[in-house]
């Protein structure tokens, strides 16, 4: 019997220079608690496309079954949403804001299956228009969402705030009530929500947690908090996994049926 054809889902490398300073070499990154969440949580093959560009967009997205924008230590270029850097000091990636850009917009487009979480929650707002508190922490009202640097990785993913969840959303039914705690591991955060975002989840400060894209066809969310880390610990984590996953599946089926039509020539 053969196997199904496994799900495949796209995951957009980080770029970076890693090695002592002044003797670096750039390197495509891809953490492994993100790649892991979506082979044992969502049941999908992760799957890179490392030296991809905004111009393969349209010849690779047919490829897969879903995209997921991970978490990253760079943050999304302010020049996207027409601010100067305020912290030089902090990381930036360039060449991943150059494809994932564009890659969300055709995710929204054609209908794929996408997942943000972190930065990629950030790029999805940024991507559609609206744009970031680069320092929540100096933000007036707004908590420190940053995690405590040095502590082992079980303190900083530890849950840290309640996160408060839009009555009758699909996160109430993930977490199974209105309120859930979340891990908080973020300097920058959603300003001004983007056109045609929805927000589903706020912190007790307000700050904006989870999104949906109104009018997806899909399974379109994203979120500023990390299920991703041992998602099959977390009912509520491994629930969006589960979710995300589903929907791959079921692009999958559509994909696989429509090249068993181009073949047949039904």
């Amino acid at each position: 019997m053969n196997k199904p054809t496994p799900c495949m889902v796209w995951l957009p490398a980080d770029h970076r220079l890693l090695g002592d300073h002044g003797h670096q070499m750039p390197f495509l990154l891809l953490g492994d608690k993100y790649a892991r969440a979506v082979k044992v949580g969502a049941d999908c093959q992760p799957v890179m496309f490392p030296l991809a560009d905004a111009e393969q967009i349209a010849d690779l997205l047919p490829l897969v079954d879903g995209v997921m924008l991970t978490g990253s230590p760079s943050n999304v270029h302010p020049a996207h949403f027409d601010e100067d850097v305020a912290d030089p000091s902090l990381p930036l990636d360039p060449v991943r804001d150059a494809l994932t850009l564009a890659l969300i917009k055709a995710c929204v487009h054609e209908g794929v299956p996408l997942l943000g979480i972190c930065r990629g929650f950030q790029e999805i707002n940024v991507a559609l228009g609206g744009t970031l508190h680069q320092r929540v922490h100096e933000v007036p009202g707004r908590m420190d969402h940053r995690e405590p640097k040095g502590a082992p990785y079980d303190e900083q993913y530890a849950p840290r705030h309640a996160i408060h969840l839009a009555p009758g959303s699909v996160f109430e039914t993930w977490a199974g009530g209105p309120e859930v705690m979340g891990n908080s591991l973020h300097g920058q955060g959603i300003n001004r929500l983007a056109p045609g975002l929805e927000a589903l989840a706020h912190a007790p400060d307000g700050q904006i947690e989870a999104v949906a894209v109104q009018g997806a066809r899909t399974f379109a969310y994203a979120v500023q908090f990390h299920p991703e880390w041992r998602c099959w610990e977390t009912p509520f984590y491994n629930a969006i996994f589960d979710a995300f996953g589903k929907a791959c599946r079921q692009r999958r089926s559509l994909r696989l049926q429509a090249a068993d039509l181009a073949r047949t020539g039904a």
